[in-house]
């Protein structure tokens, strides 16, 4: 069991959490997958063989997988725990004060595994229990119409928290549908024995910033997008959190389009070796960044200068290679849009990656970067690549020349 540490994208992966998709895909339908932030309806058995020939890829590189369901699991049997739970799965101005209660009540009486299954999967108001008395709220929703909504881009764990040195910083999740994923994750940190000393960087309750949009790109040096899903009051709160607790001597704020195919900075930009990044190649040379540094105990604000002058300056290097894709506009949008910048590190220069992004994977390759690659038709419809599905919590250092084993 190694302690929560990470200082890097690259530095060999220790550790990870992960979420294998469950019932919450299932409750997915045309109706509704608009508002849950898919793009189209998965096949769930097989997006969860996926899930599960990704998770034995980082095992097959000596890395430890955590699946947040257990965890969660395992964090709900502390009482406090369970009071939360309970608290964060009842929305009471939704569900009106009867119907509440009787979710209340309801939820404090059942197992871990089954409090658990409610809070990532939901709950319809045909499977509410039975209650005395006569509901308004009861009698105008439909039977399938959600009591406690499904949480399906809980798969992407990258975004409700991110590990900042040794510290954790949870998301202030933006859109409407994942706000509550902040909250077990935030009860997770908070509650289970793993992480019973893991210092907060950043509250969820602060403005919002997501964890996609946070990119470690060298000791001290943090990269933060600011486009659909972080504002620029969440760069700025993020940033001087971390300055405040010597995590970072520089912070790059990159304004990113506010747009889904650009969601976050890690669909356009991912870290594939100590020195180098994958990127659109459509934004390569548009791409801007303002450099935020602490000074006098107040906030120093430059920039914009291009980003990849920036970065460069910032982790004290002369350039930052970006690998050139030399892909068409339409094969480089195409593969942009199906997570192909969207890779995991597992060490300096090895990157998981979406097998179906063919030219993207050819030219990491070419440039020397060992690319593992999983499939991901079913696990991509909800716009996330492999980086999105995981959330280090243990890298070792960048001066440990190990490399996760074959």
């Amino acid at each position: 069991m190694t302690r929560p540490h990470v200082q890097s994208e690259v530095g060999p992966l220790n550790s990870v959490v992960l979420h294998r998709p469950g019932s919450e895909l299932k409750r997915l339908t045309p109706r509704n997958n608009d508002q849950l932030l898919f793009d189209a309806i998965p096949w769930v058995d097989r997006a969860q063989e996926e899930h599960d020939a990704f998770a034995e890829v980082l095992r097959g590189r000596g890395v430890e997988v955590l699946l947040l369901r257990d965890l969660l699991t395992e964090a709900l049997a502390d009482a406090r725990a369970r009071a939360a739970a309970v608290h964060t799965g009842v929305d009471e101005l939704k569900l009106g004060a009867d119907v509440a209660d009787t979710l209340r009540s309801h939820l404090s009486g059942v197992t871990d595994e089954t409090l658990a299954e409610v809070l990532i999967g939901g709950m319809t108001f045909e499977e509410l229990p039975e209650a005395e008395g006569r509901s308004l709220v009861r009698r105008m929703h439909r039977p399938h119409d959600f009591a406690v909504d499904p949480l399906p881009n809980l798969l992407f764990t990258r975004d409700s928290s991110v590990w900042i040195g040794g510290r954790v910083a949870i998301a202030a999740l933006a859109m409407p549908a994942r706000r509550r994923e902040s909250a077990i994750t935030d009860l997770i940190y908070a509650y289970h024995p793993r992480f019973s000393h893991a210092a907060r960087a950043y509250g969820a309750h602060s403005a919002p910033v997501e964890g996609g949009d946070v990119l470690l790109l060298a000791p001290g040096v943090v990269a933060i997008g600011v486009g659909e899903r972080t504002t620029p009051a969440g760069a700025e709160s993020l940033a001087r959190s971390m300055f405040a607790d010597d995590l970072a001597h520089t912070v790059l704020a990159v304004p990113i389009e506010q747009a889904r195919a650009s969601m976050h900075l890690d669909t356009v930009c991912t870290m594939v070796d100590r020195d180098a990044v994958v990127m659109y190649p459509a934004i390569q040379h548009s791409l801007t960044a303002y450099a935020l540094r602490p000074k006098d105990g107040a906030l120093d604000v430059s920039g914009p200068a291009p980003f990849l002058d920036a970065a460069a300056e910032a982790m004290g290097i002369d350039r930052l290679r970006v690998i050139d894709t030399g892909l068409d506009p339409v094969t480089a949008e195409r593969e942009q849009w199906e997570d192909g910048n969207n890779t995991l590190a597992v060490a300096p220069g090895a990157v998981v990656a979406y097998e179906r992004n063919a030219e993207t994977n050819a030219r990491l390759e070419d440039a020397g970067i060992e690319v593992l690659r999983i499939s991901g038709s079913e696990l991509g419809s909800g716009r996330g690549g492999p980086r999105c599905m995981s959330c280090p919590i243990s890298r070792a250092p960048l001066g440990d020349t190990r490399i996760a084993s074959t």
